[in-house]
């Protein structure tokens, strides 16, 4: 554990921490297992291996650092080369210019420190940390070590990933299952689907091979392959998604269909290349976590009950909204749950179909055959459906196809890119659509985003900074009533205080005096100040009710909803 680690153990028993029994107990364990006495003396139970980091650092007087608990800032970790962090179990956690604070495992390997000092040309201010809080930081912050890797790979029972689909099951047929990379590739899948992630992202980096998991939103770099096994593993991913593996110049996607942990879950792959190679995104497409009911998306009772009305409206267009990963597909799909019964035909027109949902016809367009939206449309309208669904509107001719589709009398939803619900009108008026059409068919837009929700296991009380407070607009005697919560940070949620996420919405259902304002091409300004005199909430609005419903915190707010202040 120390280079002093004899001095160290006198002092331990001088200060009657450990008695000299137990360290003639422990010297004869260390020679059975080959380890330091310090941690022969830890893994018999004589003494805790924090206390004996408390006893340094308060005997040498080292400041100690919580490494699970610190944030240091990327410029001052990627002051060193992860080949010498991980040579000198070392972290860089802050610089002033002159000095640079750096956690060590081993303050007292005087090598080490003026190696530091040497390679960073800066006076090293040393602070003593838990080895394996080193070791997990080397891990989060350069990735691991070939050696980690190869023993996790070792280890890994490759019994719990089947692939499914049929063509790229014919083509890895022959191949060893217990080949390192075909291990490895179905380990980075598996552990993706334990930690509940979106997106895995494979990136090629100059010196690494980055691998990092969208965790609730939110991207967390994980233990990389090395920079070595870069070609195989992605290979080894075309081959499984059936793509191309001679073809490295242009994009390619693809699809794996696998069954993870006893769990059938689709993976869309996408491949892109890069300068240092080809980076590839893999989505985790999870049928249990889409089949939604409207109270688990994350409306208000209020809200939903007019949403409810809304979709269950004989004919129109209801429009979704929102940036791409704010949960529009899985709005769209437990609108359809919701009205899906025998006596409707229900019909989807996707890019790509995303869910099999039993009970729907669902179409997949395909611009290579010439399968288009506008196309699609206009075949299935002959199919005398009650509801369609369109993925995107994306064009004027999906666009006038659709609305022709609502006032003819069928049930359309679809989705827009817009930052709020007022902005989907001008949208469509922008893409060549006429303000009467857009008038007549409209009944409703939902605008929404998805802000992670308080990891219920390290809930607690807290208060919000100074400015969050004021940007909440509220009374300052009211505010002495509010209890705000947050996550503390624990296993559950990886420290992050967080886990899952649920919707805040912004509902602007259409009457007529919204109507005449479409008709005159009002600014969506004015629209947006008609809705919220018509009860329309915004996206701030309904996410702090949220917050004061301990869902979620002020902080993840106003993250999502940035400029949102009217």
């Amino acid at each position: 554990m120390f280079k002093n680690e004899s001095q160290v153990i006198h002092l331990l028993i001088e200060a009657g921490v450990i008695s000299e029994d137990q360290r003639e107990k422990a010297e004869e364990f260390s020679k059975i297992v080959r380890k330091p006495l310090l941690d022969a003396l830890c893994e018999m139970g004589f003494v805790q291996r924090a206390q004996v980091i408390n006893f340094v650092a308060q005997h040498f007087h080292f400041e100690k650092v919580e490494l699970a608990e610190a944030s240091p800032p990327c410029d001052a970790v990627h002051l060193l080369d992860p080949v010498y962090a991980k040579r000198y179990h070392a972290i860089p956690l802050e610089d002033d210019g002159r000095e640079v604070k750096v956690a060590m495992a081993d303050p007292f390997d005087l090598d080490a420190v003026d190696n530091l000092h040497y390679l960073l040309r800066k006076d090293i201010l040393t602070l003593i940390a838990d080895p394996q809080e080193i070791e997990a930081a080397l891990t989060k912050y350069y990735g691991a070590t070939e050696e980690v890797v190869d023993q996790v790979i070792q280890g890994f029972a490759d019994t719990d990933v089947t692939v499914l689909s049929k063509e790229a099951a014919e083509e890895i047929a022959e191949e060893d299952p217990d080949v390192p990379i075909v291990k490895l590739v179905n380990l980075l899948m598996v552990e993706a689907f334990r930690n509940r992630s979106s997106d895995i992202h494979l990136e090629p980096l100059e010196r690494k091979f980055r691998v990092r998991y969208r965790i609730d939103g939110v991207l967390q770099e994980v233990q990389s392959p090395p920079k070595r096994l870069q070609p195989s593993v992605i290979s080894r991913l075309k081959i499984m998604a059936n793509m191309s593996i001679a073809e490295r110049r242009l994009p390619q996607d693809g699809r794996i269909k696998a069954n993870l942990l006893g769990k059938e879950i689709d993976l869309r792959v996408s491949s892109i290349p890069t300068s240092h190679g080809e980076s590839i995104v893999m989505r985790l497409l999870d049928k249990s976590n889409v089949l939604m009911g409207l109270g688990q998306l994350g409306f208000l009772s209020e809200e939903q009950k007019r949403y409810e009305q809304l979709i269950s409206q004989p004919n129109g267009i209801l429009l979704i909204t929102g940036p791409t990963g704010s949960g529009k597909t899985t709005t769209l799909y437990a609108c359809l749950n919701f009205i899906n019964r025998p006596d409707r035909k229900l019909i989807t027109v996707e890019d790509p179909v995303e869910y099999q949902l039993p009970g729907i016809n669902q179409v997949q367009v395909s611009e290579a055959i010439g399968l288009s939206f506008a196309n699609v449309l206009r075949s299935i309208l002959r199919q005398a459906p009650n509801v369609i669904m369109i993925g995107e509107i994306r064009d004027h001719e999906t666009a006038e196809i659709a609305i022709h589709a609502a006032l003819t009398g069928h049930l359309v939803f679809s989705t827009l890119h817009t930052n709020d619900a007022p902005g989907a009108i001008t949208r469509l008026i922008d893409q060549g659509v006429k303000p009467f059409l857009v008038a007549s068919s409209l009944i409703g837009v939902l605008a929404q985003r998805l802000v992670r929700t308080i990891c219920p296991q390290c809930k607690a009380p807290y208060t919000p900074l100074e400015p969050h407070l004021k940007l909440m607009k509220v009374p300052s005697d009211q505010l002495k009533d509010m209890v705000f919560y947050k996550g503390k940070g624990c296993e559950n949620c990886h420290g992050t205080g967080y886990r899952g996420r649920i919707g805040i919405m912004e509902l602007l259902t259409i009457d007529e005096s919204i109507r005449q304002l479409i008709y005159q091409k009002a600014s969506s300004t004015l629209i947006r100040k008609r809705g919220r005199e018509l009860g329309m909430k915004t996206l701030r609005e309904d996410g702090i009710q949220k917050v004061l419903g301990a869902v979620t915190t002020l902080e993840e707010v106003f993250r999502i909803t940035v400029g949102d202040e009217d």
